[in-house]
């Protein structure tokens, strides 16, 4: 199938429904609107709490929140959802719900593919991760592999999945974790091949452009680049930095920036390979889960935003069409102020501004 733009697909997060980990962890009830409800404003003009306008503070135990969620998203040029996937090994997954009665249930009829958070968990406490995990991500080994596969495999067979090249695109969140990840890849092309898969796309997520050439030499396809945090590496002044600091110590004001200085670097000059597949970012804020611990850019707009999406499509748009794909970061990360969804602020002010991109390119 021939694409006449740009494939944008946005990251998902399963994560707005109870579960007995939260429940023991956090407290009963507990899902990322617990932070997202309880956040506030560290200095004047911050937008806390976020408050979401359409869809509200919903439940994806439901079904018709899922259907409207893929509604909104094809109406302003997605492609599909790229949902986060957390399997511990051994057989132990999280989150997996929403996913799986999407996957059984048949709807939404709205493309996905799914991204592995090979990461374990950790407590946030004061801006410091807690030195023992809440759940350790682990690696098991050939037979682990082939069971993870196999627990993932009617999802690859599904109508919906999304393809690149033919094959299934699964994205790995941190590949380098994988202490062979070509062991494990060989390992999942050989088991697709043998069920009747032309093989699977590997995606390898990364926020360093010069992991690149490594991560290709490892076996992946292809690399997301996530250069969300660039800004802090090549565009703050040591003074900024120290003012930050200050701020975040005495004032509690977070660590923050402006996304219109931000947003220079979130892309590069290695976004025009063919298998390097760029990031577009709406916003930042983290101070939900972490307080005056949190990384913020300041006064993003859908305008500044819509800029943003321009000159990342100009740098995709030559290739090849399976190969324009643009993560979207995110549609639904409310904790970490980065998502698509309105709110009482902008409304749907990000997904005109990202189908007006769109549609300025066909």
């Amino acid at each position: 199938m021939k694409q006449n733009k740009a494939r944008v697909l946005a990251f998902y997060l399963p994560q707005f429904h109870p579960t007995p980990e939260n429940d023991a962890w956090w407290g009963k009830g507990f899902t990322e609107w617990t932070n997202v409800g309880k956040a506030k404003p560290l200095f004047r003009g911050h937008y806390q709490p976020q408050v979401p306008a359409d869809l509200g503070y919903y439940d994806l135990r439901v079904p018709e929140t899922r259907v409207a969620q893929a509604d909104m998203a094809r109406e302003y040029g997605v492609e599909g959802f790229c949902y986060w996937h957390y399997w511990f090994g051994n057989g132990r997954r999280l989150l997996d719900r929403p996913f799986t009665e999407v996957l059984e249930s048949g709807n939404p009829d709205f493309p996905f593919c799914l991204a592995w958070a090979n990461h374990s968990w950790h407590g946030i406490y004061c801006g410091v991760k807690s030195k023992e995990p809440l759940i350790e991500q682990t690696y098991n080994g050939l037979s682990d592999y082939e069971h993870h596969f196999y627990d993932v495999l009617p999802a690859f067979k599904d109508k919906r999945y999304i393809t690149v090249d033919g094959k299934p695109f699964f994205l790995v969140f941190s590949p380098l974790e994988i202490p062979d990840p070509k062991e494990f890849i060989d390992c999942w092309q050989q088991l697709a091949i043998r069920n009747g898969l032309k093989g699977i796309h590997f995606v390898a997520h990364t926020y360093k452009a010069e992991n690149i050439d490594l991560l290709l030499s490892r076996g992946f396809d292809a690399v997301n680049v996530v250069r969300l945090f660039d800004y802090q590496r090549h565009g703050l002044s040591v003074f900024k930095m120290a003012v930050n600091k200050i701020k975040r110590e005495f004032f509690k004001h977070g660590f923050w920036c402006e996304y219109k200085d931000a947003m220079k670097f979130f892309s590069g000059k290695e976004d025009v390979q063919e298998n390097v597949y760029p990031t577009v970012v709406p916003n930042w804020d983290h101070s939900p889960r972490t307080g005056k611990f949190g990384v913020i850019l300041k006064n993003s707009s859908p305008g500044l935003f819509r800029k943003h999406v321009e000159k990342v499509l100009d740098s995709v748009d030559h290739k090849a069409d399976e190969h324009k794909v643009v993560i979207l970061k995110s549609w639904n990360e409310w904790a970490e102020g980065n998502y698509m969804e309105p709110d009482l602020k902008h409304g749907r002010g990000y997904l005109e501004a990202l189908k007006a991109a769109l549609n300025k390119k066909q």
